[in-house]
């Protein structure tokens, strides 16, 4: 199954449209570290990561991870552990997954830069939710309704397409 990232604001999945936002800078093919683009290119996702004290789980074919205090997403460039779920040291620059706001209550990562990592190619590119479809840091958002139909609707062999 194929996601098509259309207008850079809406996701057709099937016969179905999504409203969406995507980061501040738009589309770009080569994106580097803080850029605030979304990368251009066709991915894999990722697992889903959920707040079980916020959300339920969500019905997916994903595999679901719940979010706790200590897991984070790392955004050093330096770090062996650079585009990686990793346990939060003070030390290192990380995007923190269990945020204070809801954007983060579900998660699905977009595996850009994930398989022979290119250090400050761009790193934490996820698919998380919005509820004013302002501008994202790279990241794709959704609103809560359409994110939970959309992880239905995928598996593990889907592929978003963003051009």
């Amino acid at each position: 199954m194929i996601i098509k990232l259309k207008n850079k604001d809406t996701l057709i999945i099937n016969d179905f449209r999504l409203k969406c936002c995507i980061g501040r800078s738009g589309v770009k093919k080569n994106k580097v570290e803080g850029d605030g683009a979304t990368p251009k290119g066709k991915f894999s996702l990722g697992s889903l990561y959920w707040r079980s004290d916020k959300v339920e789980k969500p019905i997916t074919n994903l595999k679901c991870i719940k979010i706790k205090k200590d897991l984070g997403w790392c955004t050093d460039s330096k770090n062996k552990f650079y585009n990686k779920e990793f346990k939060i040291k003070k030390n290192v620059k990380h995007e923190k997954l269990l945020r204070i706001d809801y954007k983060y209550n579900y998660v699905i990562v977009v595996n850009y830069n994930r398989k022979n990592i290119i250090k400050n190619k761009g790193s934490a590119i996820f698919i998380h939710l919005t509820k004013n479809y302002k501008p994202t840091a790279g990241c794709i958002a959704l609103n809560k309704k359409d994110f939970l139909f959309f992880s239905k609707l995928i598996n593990k062999k889907s592929k978003i397409l963003i051009s």
